[in-house]
């Protein structure tokens, strides 16, 4: 290969041009225009200066198979706690949603907390967050109640209380389901 020439990765949708090489190090300008390093072995010659008889000599099984034996890079190990912990947490409390509640009367204060839930709950579920926990507070139980009202208008949710050991009772965690047909 030659700096010029017209290339394609083997094992992926990737083609560009040959800017430079280095031994076996071929850096190929892609027609997305960035600039990546391949290996020879890993590249093909697109432009038509292979002849379908030098491309049926090239031991493509030993590609395949060099690439097969590659190992994948590590993966990050999840512990098993925080696999559990909600990905989401949406904290209702009024004084976390708005900067003054002089002036609201309770209606006012619950309906804000009402809608900043819904919304909320939206979004999880269009993003397919699996989890979502709703920090409401212990109080009289008006939001906990509004809020089960709210979770039982949805087919594809189930809910109960969260983690005591760390919301107390003042919480109520949401599983989504999301493969409902």
């Amino acid at each position: 290969m030659k700096i010029g020439d017209k290339v394609s990765v083997l094992d992926d949708a990737i083609s560009g041009v040959v800017t430079a090489v280095k031994g076996n190090e071929i850096t190929v300008m892609t027609t997305d225009g960035f600039e990546m390093d391949f290996e020879k072995a890993e590249l093909i010659v697109i432009d038509g200066s292979l002849s379908k008889r030098e491309l049926a000599q090239m031991d493509v099984a030993s590609v395949i198979s060099e690439k097969q034996n590659k190992k994948p890079g590590k993966t990050k190990r999840i512990k098993p706690k925080e696999r559990s912990l909600p990905p989401m947490e949406v904290d209702l409390h009024i004084n976390q949603l708005m900067p003054k509640t002089r002036g609201l009367n309770n209606y006012e204060m619950l309906n804000i907390q009402l809608d900043t839930a819904k919304r909320q709950l939206d979004f999880a579920i269009s993003k397919r967050i699996q989890k979502v926990v709703f920090i409401h507070g212990v109080g009289e139980g008006v939001l906990r109640t509004e809020l089960e009202y709210l979770f039982n208008r949805y087919d594809n949710v189930k809910f109960y209380d969260a983690d005591f050991q760390k919301y107390g009772r003042g919480a109520t965690e949401v599983y989504i389901f999301q493969n409902l047909k």
